[in-house]
């Protein structure tokens, strides 16, 4: 489905480079022959080989500035700390391969084409924590990925990877696949070690956070797909490597999915600093022919950019802060010059509204009024005061929610009445668009 870069360049500039999806190139990628032709499970071997302490592992990921890939952007090595290796008992790791939000489709081609790496990301993160069971919670509309993933853990085991002793050594580890049912509430990840234990999968209240009390009341750790692929990486080739190949604060590389009014929408693993305008170079620049009007960087929980400020961008964590918005997810959402705003956030608020769980009456109420006052403008029915309704309304439901659901719908109502007010008062004087053919 997705175009991947695969080219290196050592120009010094920030360019295409294939970390985590560096199998992608390859002849039948997802196969443990490949992976291991090219260093695959040396990690995780030089590790059990040399005994190397979780905290000297620890401290090399913090050197590494690795953040949390899924949208949080938590540094990694300090939320490996929280999980204590020495703490006796059951423990479990978890990859939330859960990505349900529009625009992000980066976890699914990693699995698809390099899942060993993530299986030995795993393996290193099990190691440091001292957990003896892992789960990767793979999104319930990607099946062939799940059984692809299945097919990697039979290759592993069989190859003396997971299992008991492994590679002669005392560490044990055993994982599974985990296949949900296509709830984006599932990627939270309190929510998602609920539908791991056969509940419904709601949020839990925090404290107490998952590292001390997760799956059925264990010590657990919760990190991304990417996040873990990374992993091996940074073990091989050292934290310093990683850090060097993004920027301060933005460490090595990230997947940017690239979609909307593309001429090559697609994966696009880069080094973290490169300037948007290149990003959108690599995915062929604005279709068409036309002119970029706003981006969403991140996901839509991430708040909309106009075109002006975020030609001035750079694709990292700060580069992004700076001009009011976040790296998100990673999921780049291109719009063009006939988009409308009115209706583009009418679809957005439809997807919350639906993925709302319901069990925070700001979210489940919130949502909802969100999405009626919206599409009564649409309708041609809006008043002036709907404008300050839905600010008021959006207000409201953020940052009163157990997750972040909340925030999340929040954000693209506000951003977008933000920098494309107008749209929404001429929408609501004509009863209509004012791009020209939207109302075609």
């Amino acid at each position: 489905m997705s175009n991947i870069t695969t080219n290196k360049s050592m120009d010094g500039k920030k360019k295409p480079f294939p970390l985590c999806l560096q199998t992608a190139g390859l002849s039948n990628p997802a196969s443990i022959d490949t992976y291991l032709s090219i260093g695959g499970y040396s990690a995780i071997k030089k590790i059990l080989k040399e005994k190397i302490s979780p905290e000297t592992l620890i401290n090399e990921i913090k050197i590494s500035g690795l953040r949390g890939r899924g949208g949080a952007g938590f540094p990694t090595g300090l939320k490996w700390s929280f999980m204590s290796n020495g703490t006796k008992g059951d423990k479990y790791i978890v990859c939330n391969s859960d990505e349900g939000e529009p625009g992000t489709f980066k976890d699914r081609d990693i699995i698809r084409y390099n899942p060993h790496q993530i299986i030995e990301g795993m393996m290193i993160g099990a190691y440091i924590m001292g957990a003896n069971v892992g789960y990767n919670y793979i999104h319930g509309e990607i099946w062939q990925e799940y059984l692809s993933f299945e097919d990697a853990i039979d290759e592993a085991k069989a190859a003396g990877f997971l299992g008991k002793k492994i590679q002669g050594s005392a560490f044990n580890f055993d994982l599974h696949a985990f296949h949900g049912y296509g709830a984006y509430i599932c990627g939270e990840e309190t929510a998602l070690i609920e539908s791991i234990e056969g509940k419904k999968g709601q949020p839990r209240f925090k404290p107490p956070f998952p590292a001390t009390y997760g799956i059925y009341g264990k010590p657990t750790n919760v990190n991304n797909t990417e996040t873990f692929a990374s992993i091996p990486w940074i073990i091989n080739n050292g934290g310093q490597a990683f850090l060097d190949l993004g920027v301060p604060n933005s460490g090595g590389t990230k997947i940017f999915s690239v979609s909307g009014h593309v001429n090559n929408p697609g994966n696009f693993e880069i080094q973290l600093g490169m300037p948007f305008e290149e990003l959108l170079s690599l995915a062929g620049g604005v279709w068409k022919g036309n002119s970029l009007k706003a981006v969403i960087p991140g996901g839509p929980s991430t708040p909309l950019v106009k075109a002006e400020d975020m030609m001035g961008a750079t694709m990292d964590y700060d580069g992004l802060s700076k001009i009011g918005s976040s790296l998100g997810a990673g999921s780049v959402i291109i719009m063009d010059d006939t988009t409308c705003m009115v209706q583009a956030l009418k679809r957005l608020s439809y997807f919350f509204y639906e993925e709302s769980c319901g069990q925070c009456t700001p979210c489940r109420e919130g949502t909802g009024w969100i999405y009626r006052v919206i599409k009564r403008i649409v309708n041609g029915e809006g008043k002036i005061e709907d404008l300050a309704l839905l600010k008021d309304v959006s207000q409201k439901v953020s940052g009163r929610t157990i997750c972040a659901l909340g925030d999340a719908a929040a954000v693209p109502v506000l951003s977008f009445i933000k920098h494309f007010e107008d749209e929404f008062r001429y929408y609501i004087r004509h009863g209509r668009s004012m791009i020209k053919g939207e109302n075609d």
